[in-house]
């Protein structure tokens, strides 16, 4: 069996419950938007309307076996020669990998660093100090080459390979994923003879993961791509069926319809703190995706119990414009029970003998239960553990839901026209040729 024809048990991909929104959207009217919601969907797999030219998503799943080999192969030689990796990107470039190597840990041996995704100073003299005496690669992660960001960071760090290995020894040493054809770092890997992954033109940042991408980093990681793209086809197959237990379109249509009678927050709260970088994914793909026309709900996030003592108040009495969605694992792959204490000065010994989990479980029963109680709108995204599989089920379950939600809201949900204003007049700031 191929790796991306690996399958994960149907009952083990994904449950959503919309029981605590049913008094805000009621299954009748899901039904009614459903038909909708098919034409959202179809038009997509049909490949037609706004951003149709950046579809190729819905095939990443199903990479062909020939350039996995070629990914998991460059990942061992930079395992094999390197004592870690720093990835350079931005926004899509890398937040799809690293939400999935910090919520992996157990499948992460070989440590993998980040650079290139802020204009900080400090940041970028600590990682460049934390190099020092490491055999240490670099992978680069732009479509253009020239995103200010991405290219300060591997400019500096290029300077490091030099300094470190010498003039000579740093090609083998970066690999560029970029452009296939066009852009300043497709023309100096070419000049360069740098190893390179493409950056599929079909496909925009924020639905990258599972192109090289987020493919490279992850497998020199550790993550097997076998399990995530395993989890990534089942999820695909089944969110992208014209039924009405679809649960993307069901979570699609219940957030537009929100978003319609003046909610204008969603907030993605989850009680797993590895998960948090996935919700900064989520953000930028809901965000990025929806945000324009003066539509679109604002994606927030919370980490559990943690926000609970402080977001928690504005939770259950804020302002009632708050949808929250609850991304639950119902089963850790690790547990700790807590311990007996013949004093109990803390009064713990009512819940000795039961595990972090379980306390973790009902954290988040109770939560659930106030937040619906406070008048607030709540669904619960649960997958049974956090796995390759269940990562590769949940981006494409939030990558369908969003495009779909987009379509409901009748705009493009693949472009980011205003992203392009800061950047004009930055350059404009730092007198940039031509600005």
């Amino acid at each position: 069996m191929g790796i991306t024809d690996a399958k994960i048990k149907e009952t083990d991909v994904i449950a959503l419950n919309t029981d605590h929104v049913n008094r805000f959207v009621s299954e009748q009217e899901i039904a009614g938007a459903m038909p909708g919601a098919f034409d959202a969907l179809q038009s997509l797999l049909r490949h037609e309307g706004p951003g149709s030219d950046f579809l190729g998503w819905l095939d990443l799943p199903r990479t062909p076996e020939r350039e996995i080999g070629e990914i998991t192969d460059a990942a061992k030689r930079i395992q094999d020669e390197n004592d870690l990796l720093v990835v350079v990107g931005i926004g899509g470039s890398y937040l799809g990998s690293r939400a999935a190597i910090e919520a992996l840990p157990e499948e992460t041996p070989f440590p993998v660093l980040f650079a290139g995704n802020n204009l900080s100073p400090e940041y970028h003299s600590r990682l460049l100090s934390s190099l020092e005496d490491k055999r240490f690669a670099v992978c680069v992660i732009s479509k253009s080459g020239t995103t200010t960001e991405t290219a300060i960071a591997f400019r500096l760090l290029r300077g490091k390979l030099v300094e470190r290995f010498g003039k000579d020894k740093t090609g083998k040493r970066i690999i560029a994923i970029t452009d296939p054809d066009k852009g300043a770092l497709r023309q100096m890997a070419a000049e360069k003879d740098w190893q390179t992954f493409p950056i599929p033109p079909d496909v925009g940042g924020r639905y990258s993961v599972l192109s090289p991408v987020g493919l490279f980093p992850c497998a020199t990681a550790g993550i097997p791509l076998a399990g995530l793209l395993g989890g990534a086809v089942s999820g695909i197959d089944r969110f992208t069926r014209t039924d009405a237990s679809n649960e993307a379109l069901r979570y699609a249509l219940v957030r537009s319809t929100l978003h319609g009678r003046g909610t204008i927050v969603e907030v993605l709260s989850t009680f797993h703190p590895e998960l948090a970088l996935f919700c900064e994914w989520w953000k930028q793909l809901a965000g990025e995706s929806e945000g324009k026309e003066h539509k679109g709900l604002f994606p927030a996030s919370t980490v559990l119990t943690t926000d609970l003592h402080s977001m928690g108040q504005y939770l259950q009495e804020g302002n009632r414009n708050l949808l929250e969605t609850f991304l639950i694992a119902a089963n850790p792959r690790s547990d700790i029970p807590i311990p007996h204490d013949g004093d109990d000065l803390d009064n713990l010994n009512y819940i000795s003998g039961k595990t972090i989990s379980h306390v973790n479980r009902k954290a988040f029963e109770g939560t659930l239960a106030a937040h619906a109680a406070g008048n607030l709108p709540v669904m619960t995204i649960e997958v049974p553990s956090i796995t390759p599989e269940s990562l590769g089920v949940l981006f494409t379950f939030f990558e369908v839901a969003v495009a779909v939600s987009g379509r409901l809201a009748g705009i493009n949900p693949f472009n980011q026209p205003g992203v392009e204003e800061y950047k004009t007049r930055m350059f404009k700031l730092l007198e940039k040729p031509g600005y």
